[in-house]
């Protein structure tokens, strides 16, 4: 369980990050660069079929639903984790805050939660193999790296220098955030 807590404490920091990240990071990296409306899903999941598959910049549209769906997942993970019991020896470090019952509802919700985030990361490895496999989209090096090798019609539309040190401070940030929730509240 002492793994348990530090992994959540890790997926913690890691989920503030993607957060602020989202509105302060890199041009593709900013959820207003990608989430986009239900019309452009409609029309992105309308051309899966075609050879001639919509190369994107950033998340296609259907990636960007991909990316919120496990934000949000993993948020309800780490917050319900914060909060939850085993009954028998270990306690989330927010447990004390709440009521028993309120406790034994987080713990359930994170019991329960743990199939959904399962089954979307499932989906999202899933996501990943099919369009390299299928366009010969490299999803994993451009996450990894920050830098998509784009078709030449797209001149001008990278993201630029990654703003490493942008990177380190709120990564640092967000460490210390989920250092104090989980000490020092």
């Amino acid at each position: 369980m002492d793994w348990h807590l530090r992994s959540g404490y890790v997926v913690l920091a890691l989920l503030a990050f993607r957060i602020v990240w989202g509105f302060a990071g890199t041009r593709h990296a900013r959820f207003a660069s990608f989430v986009r409306g239900p019309a452009e899903v409609v029309q992105y999941l309308r051309t899966l079929g075609d050879a001639a598959h919509p190369v994107s910049v950033g998340h296609n549209p259907l990636g960007a639903l991909s990316v919120l769906a496990l934000l949000a997942v993993v948020l309800v993970q780490a917050g319900t984790g914060l909060f939850a019991n085993d009954d028998i020896l270990t306690e989330g470090p927010l447990a004390k805050l709440v009521s028993k019952a309120a406790s034994d509802r987080a713990t359930t919700i994170h019991y329960w939660n743990q199939w959904a985030l399962y089954a979307l990361v499932a989906m999202h490895v899933l996501a990943v193999v099919v369009h390299r496999l299928r366009f010969g989209d490299d999803l994993v090096g451009p996450m990894i790296a920050g830098v998509k090798r784009l078709p030449p019609r797209f001149a001008g539309e990278d993201a630029g220098p990654t703003p490493w040190l942008r990177a380190m401070v709120l990564a640092a940030l967000a460490a210390a955030f989920a250092w104090y929730v989980t000490t020092r509240i």
